[in-house]
C-alpha cells in the first residue's frame, strides 16, 4: 500500500499542535506508519521524524422507528488518526488561509 492519501484534520486541536510541528491528518484504517510517512513527504514535500496512530472506535447511535416499536441499534465508522511530527525547520501550509485573514482584519 504505497498510495495512501491522506489529509489534514482542521480542528482548533490540530492547529494548537501544528504551532509545535506535529500535525494531525486522517488517514485510512489499514495504512501502516511506514505508509502514513511515505505518503506525508510525497504530498508535502517535508522530512517526517516520527508518526503516531490513534484508531477511534465508532459510536454507538440509537434510534427508535415509531412509537412501540424496538428501538434499534447501529454503530458510526471507526476513523484513524496520524499524529505526524516533522523534522526542525520543516513546517506544512494547512492553516495558512485562516492566518491570512485574521491578520488582514
Amino acid at each position: 500500500m504505497a498510495n495512501v492519501f491522506v489529509y489534514p484534520r482542521a480542528t482548533e486541536k490540530a492547529y494548537a499542535q501544528s504551532q509545535d510541528g506535529v500535525y494531525v491528518f486522517n488517514v485510512p484504517l489499514d495504512a501502516t506508519k511506514n505508509d502514513i510517512a511515505e505518503s506525508v513527504e510525497k504530498q508535502y514535500d517535508v522530512t517526517v521524524v516520527k508518526v503516531k496512530t490513534v484508531v477511534q472506535s465508532g459510536k454507538a447511535i440509537r434510534y427508535n422507528r415509531g412509537a412501540r416499536r424496538y428501538p434499534g441499534t447501529t454503530n458510526r465508522k471507526d476513523t484513524k488518526k496520524a499524529y505526524v511530527t516533522l523534522a526542525e525547520g520543516n513546517s506544512i501550509q494547512v492553516f495558512a488561509e485562516q492566518e491570512q485573514q485574521k491578520e488582514e482584519k
